[in-house]
C-alpha cells in the first residue's frame, strides 16, 4: 500500500510519501513545497496544487493522510489560511479519486511516540529511526507529514481509525 501523508501549511507544506509491504515500509519520497514569500496567495495555492497534483500522478498512493484542522482562538486568521490550503489537498484527493483520511495532531504523536504531547523533535527522531534516514535531512514540516503516513499505516493494520 502507498500512502502519501501532508503537513498543509502555506509557508511550507510537507509531503512524504511510503510504502508499506508485509514488516516493511519504505520511504519513496519526501520534502516540502515553499510558495515564495512574496507571491499572492492564488499563486502560493497554484504551486501547492501543483507540486501535490505531480506527486500524485508519479506515486499513485492509494491513500492521503491530512493534518485535521487546528486552530487556536488566538490566532483565528491561521485556521482561515489553513482552510485554503486544505481546500486545495482536498481537491487533489477529489481529482484523483484517493480515498482522505484526517487525524489529529495529538492522535498521530500518540501512534508513533506513545505521548501525545510529544515534540515535533521527539516526531522527527522516530521517524527518522523507523525509515532510516538522517534525521538532519528531514525539515519538521516533511517528517510530520512522514508521521501522518507512517501513523496511518501502523493503525490501519489493527483497524484503528480516528477519523
Amino acid at each position: 500500500m502507498r500512502i502519501i501523508g501532508i503537513d498543509p501549511g502555506l509557508k511550507a507544506t510537507g509531503y512524504g510519501v511510503i510504502e508499506c509491504r508485509p514488516g516493511m515500509v519504505s520511504l519513496l519520497e519526501t520534502g516540502t513545497i515553499e510558495p515564495k514569500t512574496r507571491q499572492l496567495i492564488q499563486d502560493k495555492l497554484d504551486k501547492v496544487y501543483k507540486n501535490l497534483n505531480d506527486l500524485v500522478t508519479q506515486y499513485r498512493p492509494e491513500v492521503m493522510v491530512l493534518e485535521k484542522l487546528y486552530s487556536h482562538y488566538k490566532h483565528p486568521t491561521t485556521a482561515c489560511i489553513m482552510g485554503h490550503v486544505r481546500g486545495v489537498i482536498c481537491l487533489v484527493c477529489a481529482k484523483s479519486g484517493i480515498e482522505l483520511i484526517e487525524y489529529s495532531v495529538k492522535r498521530i504523536r500518540k501512534a508513533l511516540t506513545g505521548n501525545g504531547n510529544s515534540s515535533k523533535l521527539q516526531v522527527r527522531g522516530v521517524v527518522a529511526n523507523i525509515l532510516n534516514v538522517n534525521e538532519q535531512k528531514l525539515t519538521l514540516d516533511a517528517s510530520d507529514a512522514l508521521a501522518l503516513a507512517l501513523a496511518h499505516a501502523q493503525m490501519s493494520r489493527r483497524g484503528i481509525y480516528d477519523r
